[in-house]
């Protein structure tokens, strides 16, 4: 699984540039750039991608607007942008669910989640957790397990084949217990109301979209996916101490754009980038997030490989459990 990781850090550098030459000569970029996020408006995607918007435009000295371009778990936005023409005036935030998951647990896909983009930088990634509501009787995870070896216990997600449902897979065949059953939902924020509402005992979800209720206390953590404990919240426990190493994990967020984005442009936009990540009022607001950059963060080839890496590890374990979607 994922290694260690190191929050972002150093000063930023100066963000502006000058104009490079662009496809077919003309000065990159010369008009607004739209970044695609592939899921709704308030998500982690929507998120990060409009906190990041206007620091690139400052950069890039042209507007960039985010446009959502929400469906299919990620997938319509995904390929929108690879089908798009590759001037770079057509980014798209790329996530782990539809370059890793997605592909692991779909037997077809519109795109070539490697070959049909330019994948330039991994930018931020956000473990992920099991909760309960606050007044649940599990007081742990150890609690949770020990219910589901003898009678149903039931865990949400986010949907059949995400990140969180093959997370739980995992954790019930490794605790040996057989009754973890999965609810699929049709995104994170109606398993939280099932949770709250006692409807079901538990649920796996990136802790991205949590925090807040984290932190009044009307969700309680049980796990978390890092490899060590969150400095924000000390008292939970990682899988990997409470014996599941092979739980340690995250979600990652990059910046791609279609196949065969001039190399002027690549680096360009990687040049720039960690400097934007650096911000302190970016990073302020990752933290708060508890979904942070790594130092440094990796760029091409590197972010291909990592990408590569995870598509084979959950492409195994979406075998091994017999996950399929579609």
């Amino acid at each position: 699984m994922l290694q260690r990781r190191q929050i972002l850090g150093g000063a930023a550098a100066a963000l502006a540039m000058p104009s490079i030459a662009g496809a077919q000569g003309a000065a990159w970029p010369n008009r607004s750039i739209r970044l695609v996020a592939q899921f709704p408006p308030g998500g982690l995607v929507d998120t990060v991608a409009r906190l990041m918007a206007p620091m690139m435009a400052q950069a890039l000295g042209q507007s960039v607007v985010v446009e959502n371009r929400a469906g299919a778990g990620g997938i319509i936005g995904t390929d929108v942008v690879a089908k798009a023409p590759a001037d770079g005036h057509t980014l798209l935030v790329s996530h782990a669910s539809v370059h890793v998951f997605s592909t692991a647990t779909r037997p077809t896909l519109p795109f070539d989640p490697i070959n049909d983009f330019t994948h330039m930088m991994h930018l931020v990634e956000a473990p992920n957790i099991i909760l309960v509501r606050a007044n649940s009787p599990f007081q742990s995870l150890e609690q949770l397990l020990t219910a589901a070896r003898t009678r149903p216990v039931r865990f949400g997600s986010s949907g059949i084949g995400s990140a969180p449902h093959l997370l739980g897979a995992m954790l019930s065949s490794e605790a040996n217990a057989p009754n973890l059953d999965h609810i699929p939902y049709a995104g994170s924020a109606p398993a939280m109301q099932d949770v709250l509402a006692g409807n079901i005992e538990c649920m796996v979800d990136p802790i991205t979209t949590n925090t807040a209720q984290m932190r009044d206390g009307s969700l309680r953590a049980l796990a978390v996916s890092t490899p060590q404990r969150l400095a924000m919240f000390p008292n939970v426990p990682t899988f990997a101490e409470l014996g599941f190493p092979k739980l340690t994990s995250a979600q990652w967020l990059g910046l791609s754009g279609p196949k065969g984005l001039p190399a002027p442009i690549v680096e360009r936009l990687n040049a720039i980038m960690p400097p934007i990540l650096a911000r302190p009022e970016l990073m302020a607001r990752f933290v708060d997030l508890q979904t942070m950059p790594r130092n440094p963060p990796p760029a091409g080839p590197a972010f291909v490989s990592i990408m590569r890496q995870e598509i084979t590890e959950w492409t195994a374990v979406a075998r091994q459990f017999n996950i399929v979607v579609g």
